[in-house]
């Protein structure tokens, strides 16, 4: 079926602190809507923009990630940030994927909220060269300052440097990881917002919770 193109990858970063529903529902509408052939989970090394302690560690999050991925064959895990002992920034990790997967497209899968402070990351002309950015936001969501950044696809622009934006509609699920480690501190219940191997993860390992 894709033996006339190049392989396409899709790309989810992000410190999956912990990885839940939201992003494996974000993953697989963006593999079905833009015909991917896989979609990466990069879980954050030490990261470059957020002050994280230890618990979960590196390691930890990898393994949440591997345990909500395992069900499905399109998705994988990488440790390519992981094992790193320094931050690490999107371009570098592209450029190193580029060599990885030598011919192949990348689609970078973020939330919408994120999408428009790409031209504030490290070397933002240069993310055209390597991959198209998917925002991905829920039904009726304003897209006015994405057109004012000119980040969407505009027929009249020319400037190769300005980062590709391709916007995703998904159901409306407001679930993040932020939230989840409150509930978790809180006492609340999590079953549901996280698969089911990562909820049993979380309570054995004793994390997020407060003293």
């Amino acid at each position: 079926m894709h033996e006339n193109r190049s392989r396409r990858y899709g790309i989810m970063g992000g410190t999956f602190n912990p990885v839940h529903n939201g992003h494996l529902v974000t993953a697989e509408e963006a593999r079905t809507q833009f015909d991917l052939d896989k979609v990466i989970f990069i879980p954050t090394g030490i990261p470059s923009h957020k002050v994280t302690d230890e618990t979960p560690t590196p390691e930890d999050r990898y393994i949440m990630a591997v345990i909500a991925t395992a069900s499905n064959p399109d998705f994988i895990v990488s440790r390519i940030e992981v094992e790193k002992a320094k931050p690490t920034y999107t371009i570098d990790t592209l450029k190193e994927l580029s060599e990885i997967y030598e011919g192949s497209e990348f689609y970078f899968i973020t939330g919408a909220d994120a999408v428009w402070e790409i031209l504030n990351w490290k070397d933002p002309e240069s993310l055209s060269k390597y991959c198209t950015f998917i925002g991905a936001t829920r039904p009726g969501y304003s897209l006015e300052k994405f057109k004012e950044s000119h980040l969407l696809p505009d027929e009249d622009r020319t400037d190769p440097k300005v980062p590709k934006v391709r916007i995703m509609e998904i159901p409306a699920l407001a679930i993040s990881s932020t939230d989840i480690r409150n509930r978790v501190g809180t006492g609340h219940t999590i079953r549901y917002l996280v698969p089911e191997g990562v909820l049993n993860y979380i309570y054995k390992s004793g994390f997020y919770e407060k003293n």
